[in-house]
């Protein structure tokens, strides 16, 4: 399923980027080829003026219909050929047989009478041709019954475009090759946390439908004893009526712990924050857990820094510090320590809650907070939990823009930090 999301998305970011990297070079390219072609169109009819007659010039004297001789036309002023450019001239009769010729460079006969024979094949005034792997551009100016054709080599120009369409591709094809793999990279950074969420999430059914099941088959066994001793009193059969209370009452909790976890993940659930003195929060959970920690034996000490306040739901901070002190009590061994200190820390307030112990291995540390996640499945089954209450802790403490984090030295202790702004 991620591997098709992955690759829909792929096709469509390839897609959109290549629609665009076409438009982007068409519209270059179409506006380079208009510029070359304007450029080769103005070269061309200078240099048919400057052939056809010189500047300023209506007719020159030695000349029947105006046109002065070759040899008498004018060499500079107006608008001459561009220098670089390579370029000749030549005239025919009224039959189309080679006249005269002009050119700044040595040709042949034969080169004349070739380009000359491939105009004139064209029909048209104007018109374009290739000889000898050269491209030429021609224009007819008609002089009563004689022609002067202007010739002007564009191979130059149409190399430009030509090479300009190559690098286009070559450049097209690498950049959809860097994009294809970079797309590939971010697309599988974008679905990681969908594909985390939704593990989590099919995680998550099934350790919820495990704990269910246990207490269903004990009420379900239970049940049967009942119906398989119906003729027996209530008081002889108490004890197997109390088994299905038990459970139901485990069920009970479980529900309702799920409940609250998903009413934290609703964003759209509105809480009441206001500021409240954590201080007198953290010593009243502290004097309801003083009865049950002086029953295991366990030593208690605590370094409550007096009127600290934070911003937030007095309650649920509450909680938070309730399900650290009893897993600090429950896991701490006989004859343990368990402590607790809130001090201010900059401009926040650190709660921390310590117990001495087996500890938790580093494997665990960054997995504790997750939902129905147990170090010691046995023990805390033992313990009755279900391994929701870190994960009720943690839920509390983001809503609070809060952070909470442990630390454990293996066969040592263990402590877990609150910090809050």
């Amino acid at each position: 399923m991620f591997k098709k999301l992955r690759n829909r998305f792929l096709i469509v970011n390839l897609t959109t980027i290549s629609v665009i990297m076409l438009i982007a070079f068409a519209s270059i390219y179409v506006i380079m080829y208009l510029n070359v072609q304007n450029d080769i169109n103005m070269n061309l009819h200078r240099i048919a003026d400057y052939q056809q007659k010189g500047p300023g010039d209506a007719g020159h004297p030695g000349s029947a219909d105006g046109i002065p001789p070759k040899e008498n036309r004018p060499m500079e002023g107006g608008n001459p050929p561009p220098e670089r450019s390579i370029s000749f001239t030549v005239t025919t009769d009224a039959s189309g047989n080679l006249k005269d010729k002009d050119s700044k460079f040595t040709m042949d006969d034969e080169f004349y009478t070739a380009a000359l024979k491939e105009a004139l094949s064209t029909g048209k005034d104007i018109g374009r041709f290739t000889l000898d792997d050269s491209r030429w551009i021609f224009t007819v100016k008609h002089m009563g019954e004689e022609k002067i054709i202007v010739f002007l080599d564009i191979t130059a120009q149409q190399n430009i475009l030509t090479n300009l369409i190559y690098t286009f591709t070559a450049v097209g094809l690498l950049m959809l090759i860097i994009l294809y793999f970079t797309s590939r990279f971010f697309a599988n950074r974008s679905i990681a946390p969908v594909r985390e969420a939704f593990d989590k999430q099919k995680q998550f059914i099934a350790d919820a439908s495990h704990e269910l099941k246990t207490p269903l088959t004990i009420i379900n066994t239970n049940a049967d004893v009942l119906l398989s001793n119906s003729g027996d009193t209530i008081g002889n059969q108490a004890k197997w009526l109390q088994y299905i209370k038990s459970e139901t009452e485990r069920m009970t909790r479980l529900t309702n712990d799920l409940l609250y976890l998903t009413e934290m993940d609703d964003s759209r659930t509105g809480m009441i924050h206001s500021r409240f003195n954590i201080s007198e929060a953290v010593e009243n959970i502290i004097l309801t857990m003083e009865a049950v920690i002086f029953e295991k034996h366990i030593s208690f000490d605590y370094d409550i820094q007096p009127e600290l306040t934070v911003q937030g739901n007095s309650e649920q901070i509450k909680q938070v510090v309730m399900i650290l002190l009893d897993n600090a009590v429950k896991y701490t061994n006989p004859k343990g320590a368990v402590a607790i200190t809130l001090k201010k820390q900059n401009n926040d307030v650190l709660l921390s809650v310590s117990n001495t112990g087996e500890g938790i291995a580093a494997e665990h540390l960054t997995r504790i907070f997750d939902r129905f996640y147990r170090t010691d499945t046995s023990r805390a089954r033992k313990q009755g939990g279900y391994g929701l209450g870190l994960a009720i802790a943690k839920s509390i403490v983001e809503q609070h823009k809060g952070r909470i984090y442990a630390k454990s030295v293996v066969g040592e202790s263990a402590t877990f930090y609150v910090q809050l702004p």
